[in-house]
């Protein structure tokens, strides 16, 4: 959609990654998720920007370059590149891709926020010591570390005595409550906003805002005005949301999708929520910026319980499990089996067993069904509906509210369920009507109008399905909708498309190869 478009605007954003080695699965759902609530806003006919891209100017990064032996400048971009290519390996449709190192737009950026806050007295400088981590890019209290370690990597973290720039966070503290208690900074689930909450309410306290260059290696945005700082990673990276929209400049795309946008979504894991949710919105209050609509936290991707982390050395790859298994079928088990909010394991039995029972055996099957006996008995074209109002219409009404409604709540494994209850419907309906019996009564008028409305009916339910799992499984919505003879879903066409009754009679269909082949022994180990 073009920025003239009537539509509302939808922005919404992943959190940006460390690029201190290549993506894994953890960040590969934050993708998708974002992905999905991104396709299915387009289905509805809103004006999204979709960003993701790449945190660069860490420690993290600059040690990893170290370690390996390479300027941190090639390590950083060819992460980058790995990153950015998950469009391609996911199917992902984000509109915008920003690398903090490599953007001009982002340096000015982070510099005109910079200088907002500084001119409202939110910034000094002042010495500090403390216990800082480099996985978490964070200072830490001893209270906060059981047996002085970080809760997050297992790590002791290095203490760290020097002079940076600190941002008064302290004096944001009742207006980040009056934000977070009254909902219009929505943190969802709600969980999470109860820590959140219950941490402003404890009392916030000034933080870091800078590192000296020389703990930094050089590496980072230069403080404005003063060469031997550089800017806090979490200043520099948080900034990003805005200064892809070109906020240095006030450019329309600002103006569209953030100043004069009250939807404005930001994704991400649960261990970042603090600095969405509590320093981020501080940041934007002192620049005189307006504040986003929602902060959606995700759990985590875990292998044997354990949290998958490029440093704890059990990163899966998700080009190579795209590569065994098909990105739509990684997406589905992603948003379906690992619950909004919550962690969840990634293990390939699991995901073969998704594969097989349910996309096979369940959606691949009722496709094949369906077109193999429209093929047979109505000579490849569509049947004509029953007269009368069909029994499915109040079912697919209700399915589509409790939809919206997941949707809306970012609850997206509840959307999906919602969207395959009619898969399921569609299968037990398939046992009830035995087609193939009423087949053999022909030409018997009842028993041929009988069975020209069950494959309607079928038929009917499967077009609907694929509208409402197209945000999870673009390829595959646009498979069974070219099957029964349609075209891919088109963004803004939701209320019709997905009203019951619209698959005209006549409609020529296309059987074609098994929608998701099962999972050999070898994939499944």
């Amino acid at each position: 959609m073009s920025d003239e478009s009537p539509h509302r605007p939808y922005y919404i954003t992943t959190a940006i990654p460390y690029v201190n080695a290549r993506p894994h699965i953890g960040f590969a759902m934050e993708l998708v998720l974002t992905d999905v609530q991104a396709r299915y806003r387009r289905l509805r006919g809103d004006d999204v920007r979709f960003l993701t891209g790449t945190d660069e100017n860490s420690l993290k990064n600059v040690q990893a370059a170290e370690a390996e032996g390479v300027p941190t400048a090639v390590l950083v971009e060819r992460n980058a590149r790995a990153f950015h290519a998950l469009r391609e390996v996911l199917g992902l449709s984000f509109d915008d891709f920003i690398r903090t190192s490599a953007d001009a737009r982002h340096r000015a950026g982070v510099e005109k926020l910079w200088k907002a806050c500084a001119d409202q007295g939110d910034i000094y400088k002042r010495a500090y010591r403390g216990l800082y981590c480099v996985g978490c890019e964070q200072f830490y209290a001893e209270s906060d570390l059981p047996d002085g370690r970080c809760l997050e990597h297992g790590t002791r973290p290095e203490l760290v005595e020097e002079e940076n720039y600190f941002f008064r966070l302290s004096r944001y503290q009742t207006h980040i409550e009056s934000l977070l208690s009254s909902g219009r900074l929505r943190v969802t689930p709600d969980g999470y906003r109860n820590e959140v909450l219950a941490l402003v309410r404890s009392g916030l306290e000034d933080f870091s805002i800078s590192r000296s260059s020389t703990r930094a290696r050089g590496w980072g945005i230069p403080v404005p005005g003063d060469a031997s700082q550089v800017m806090y990673v979490w200043f520099d990276a948080l900034g990003n949301y805005i200064t892809a929209l070109d906020y240095a400049t006030h450019g329309d795309l600002y103006r569209r999708y953030w100043a004069d946008n009250p939807t404005i979504t930001h994704v991400l894991g649960k261990g970042i929520t603090r600095f969405h949710a509590v320093y981020w919105p501080a940041m934007l209050l002192s620049a005189g910026i307006a504040t986003p609509s929602t902060v959606a936290v995700h759990g985590y991707v875990t292998v044997d319980g354990q949290k998958i982390g490029k440093s704890l050395g059990n990163a899966i790859d998700p080009e190579h499990v795209v590569a065994v298994h098909g990105a739509d079928v990684i997406r589905y088990f992603l948003c379906r089996h690992i619950r909004s909010g919550r962690d969840g394991d990634f293990n390939a039995a699991a995901i073969c067993r998704a594969r097989d029972s349910e996309l096979a055996d369940q959606l691949g099957n009722l496709l094949r069904r369906t077109t193999n006996m429209i093929e047979r008995y109505h000579d490849g074209r569509v049947p004509p509906a029953a007269t009368g109002p069909s029994p499915f219409a109040a079912q697919v009404a209700d399915v589509q509210r409790r939809y919206e409604r997941a949707f809306d709540d970012f609850r997206l494994d509840d959307a999906l369920a919602a969207a395959w209850s009619l898969v399921e419907t569609a299968n037990k309906y398939v046992v009830e009507r035995e087609p193939w019996k009423l087949a053999k009564r022909r030409p018997d008028p009842v028993a041929d109008a009988d069975l020209a409305a069950t494959l309607y009916d079928l038929a009917e339910l499967l077009r609907i399905a694929a509208w409402l799992v197209a945000p999870f499984m673009p390829h595959a919505a646009a498979e069974i909708l070219r099957q029964l003879g349609l075209t891919e879903v088109h963004d803004g066409d939701w209320t019709d498309a997905t009203r019951w009754g619209l698959l005209e009679p006549g409609t020529q269909v296309r059987s074609g190869e098994p929608l998701f082949p099962k999972a050999n022994r070898a994939e499944a180990s």
